[in-house]
């Protein structure tokens, strides 16, 4: 099964951002026995490459031989997408519209889910050969805009990113996503300083079971 396929029948995308690499490493482990096995690691912009492509080849040396599929997030320029590839990322998350990060992402065969807050950027980020457009931030625009939006532009895949809770992933996910991307409601700092990573497996485990 393809990545595209893969992010399409398991649906959540867990965020991992701001960890050190143990911490990234470990935080992967226990999402992956919760049910979740496709994790985010997101560039910082204000820290080398190296700060996210280590964490990423890291998962993917531990966990990769185990179905989980990693990628790199808010990936702003052509560089990062360039540094992801060969770190080992599989699908490369924007929080923009950049045709130039689209395309190479497309030439370096991995997929591409850009962000897009309008139909106009949508249907732009579709053209430029997005495989999932994720819709951010979703908990600002809400599934009434989704709803919408599937109505013209049905075709395109979907994914809501921002505010996504157990409360309301169902209502998402009825308003139309084919995935979502949860952050800090399961990637628990607190939880993750204290050492608990049984948390976050019950965290994740909750969002599996209420999206089954």
């Amino acid at each position: 099964m393809g990545t595209l396929e893969r992010i399409l029948e398991e649906k959540i995308i867990a965020i991992v951002r701001g960890l050190t690499l143990e911490e990234t490493v470990k935080t992967v482990g226990a999402i992956r026995d919760g049910g979740i096995r496709l994790s985010e690691i997101p560039f910082d912009q204000t820290k080398p490459l190296s700060w996210t492509t280590d964490k990423i080849s890291a998962v993917k040396e531990t966990y990769g031989a185990e179905g989980v599929l990693v990628g790199a997030g808010t990936v702003l320029t052509v560089e990062q997408v360039q540094a992801a590839k060969e770190a080992g990322a599989e699908y490369i998350i924007t929080p923009t519209s950049n045709r130039e990060v689209i395309e190479e992402t497309k030439r370096l065969g991995l997929v591409a889910m850009p962000g897009a807050m309008t139909p106009t950027e949508i249907e732009q980020c579709y053209r430029w050969g997005a495989d999932i457009v994720k819709i951010f931030p979703s908990d600002n625009l809400g599934t009434g805009f989704i709803k919408a939006v599937r109505g013209p532009l049905f075709y395109i895949p979907l994914s809501a990113v921002g505010g996504v809770n157990l409360d309301n992933i169902r209502s998402f996910f009825e308003a139309g996503v084919c995935s979502v991307g949860i952050g800090g409601n399961i990637v628990n700092k607190k939880m993750i300083a204290a050492g608990d990573y049984e948390g976050i497996r019950k965290l994740a485990a909750a969002y599996v079971e209420k999206l089954h």
